[in-house]
């Protein structure tokens, strides 16, 4: 892993991009923006009792964006050798002149990089760094334990996966912006023995920018068994319109799915059965969304989006009144709205008054879904299909688990 504590990794990525834009502009470039990365990252693949997958990745490079006589086009690299950059970039620009003018294309208000929020979101874990590869093996070892705690588990694969990424943001309009991340994942991959022919998998794994916060490996190992045990006797039901309670691991993928339709390209595309809601009731009035990119340490915080714009928290529904879409620079100009930031960050649904197993006892008949089996959502229509695994749920109590199934329906219904 990389020394994060290090202050001038971010310094070098910062003067990196600001001579690639300069490169650009030399060989004819009218504006440029360039992004420097470098990313570390190590994972440990367990299986049975022994290492099966080392893998490490060091990585650099270069993404830039140029504009040229009304002209505009992207390109990366991973060779930073300044002879061979500086070829890279001259033909790069004389390949631009080749696409035809889009008058859409143009640089970010510099406006729209004022107003960045000046807070330590805290991304970096130094803790990270001091793992030793026989502490990751020790974790490895440790998840696969309690995954184990059954005469029925025939297979167990654990991974520990660590992850630290730096860049630099430069645009010949004035923006300035770096940024710094780690990440732990670790988890437990379960699959034990029912009958003579089935084998019943199942899993639970946990990121976060820090370790303090998650599960200990010893939950992990025992959640995912405990997962894959009441997976046993799973069936399908019969086919039925009833009540859906959404597990919140499986929420994320529903709701996701939904925040593609509010992309300001998929409106323009007429991709979208939000396009025309802006202001109405789309969803239950309990229903809240807000995008919050300035919360401590959550994985998806950022002070600036990929145009620079920079970050702040934005309400999406409100009451199921849909509030706002995701706007980038070049679909706002097509669609005339203002830019808004280009893509979601920290997704925070509004908490209701009961949890899971309240949700469950107040339930007479509904299937509790606890993940997603495939499946497609059409953002046109808002029509999904999605196959699905959980639980039947009786006069308020978990029955027996539920496989082989879909479920469809209508995002606005």
């Amino acid at each position: 892993m990389p020394d994060i504590a290090d202050p001038n990794v971010a310094d070098t990525l910062l003067t990196e991009a600001e001579a690639a834009i300069a490169l650009a502009q030399s060989a004819g470039a009218d504006d440029a923006v360039a992004r420097v990365s470098r990313r570390r990252g190590l994972q440990f693949k367990w299986r049975d009792g022994r290492v099966e997958d080392v893998q490490e990745e060091d990585t650099r490079g270069l993404a830039l964006a140029l504009y040229v006589d009304g002209r505009y086009s992207t390109h990366a690299t991973s060779d930073l050798d300044p002879v061979r950059l500086k070829a890279f970039v001259e033909q790069a620009v004389a390949l631009t002149r080749h696409h035809q003018p889009d008058p859409n294309r143009q640089m970010s208000d510099p406006a729209l990089y004022e107003g960045r929020a000046d807070v330590d979101l805290d991304l970096v874990d130094p803790s990270l760094v001091d793992r030793t590869r026989r502490e990751r093996l020790a974790w490895c070892a440790e998840l696969e334990e309690r995954a184990r705690a059954d005469e029925s588990v025939v297979s167990v694969t654990t991974q520990v996966h660590d992850d630290h990424g730096e860049s630099a943001r430069a645009s010949s309009n004035g923006f300035r912006g770096t940024e710094s991340a780690t990440a732990s994942t670790y988890g437990t991959a379960v699959t034990i023995r029912e009958g003579e022919t089935r084998r019943p998998e199942d899993h639970w794994y946990v990121a976060g920018t820090h370790l303090e916060g998650l599960p200990g490996r010893r939950e992990v190992g025992a959640e995912a068994l405990r997962r894959v045990l009441a997976r046993r006797g799973a069936s399908k039901v019969s086919s039925r319109r009833t009540t859906m309670l959404v597990h919140p691991e499986a929420a994320s993928v529903l709701v996701g799915r939904m925040l593609g339709a509010l992309i300001a390209g998929a409106v323009q595309q007429r991709r979208s059965f939000l396009a025309e809601k802006q202001g109405e009731s789309i969803a239950s009035a309990v229903l809240g969304i807000t995008d919050e990119p300035l919360r401590p340490r959550a994985l998806g915080s950022c002070l600036f989006d990929g145009e620079g714009i920079a970050a702040k928290p934005r309400t999406i529904v409100e009451g199921g009144v849909l509030e706002s879409f995701y706007v980038d620079t070049y679909y706002g100009r097509k669609l005339g709205w203002d830019p808004t930031t280009g893509s979601p960050s920290n997704i925070v649904l509004a908490q209701g008054d009961k949890d899971l197993d309240a949700l469950v006892a107040d339930t007479t008949d509904a299937i509790l879904v606890t993940s997603w089996i495939g499946g497609n959502a059409n953002l046109t229509s808002g029509d999904y299909s999605f196959g699905v695994r959980g639980h039947v749920v009786k006069d308020g109590q978990l029955a027996e688990p539920v496989s082989e199934m879909n479920v469809t329906g209508n995002y606005l219904d």
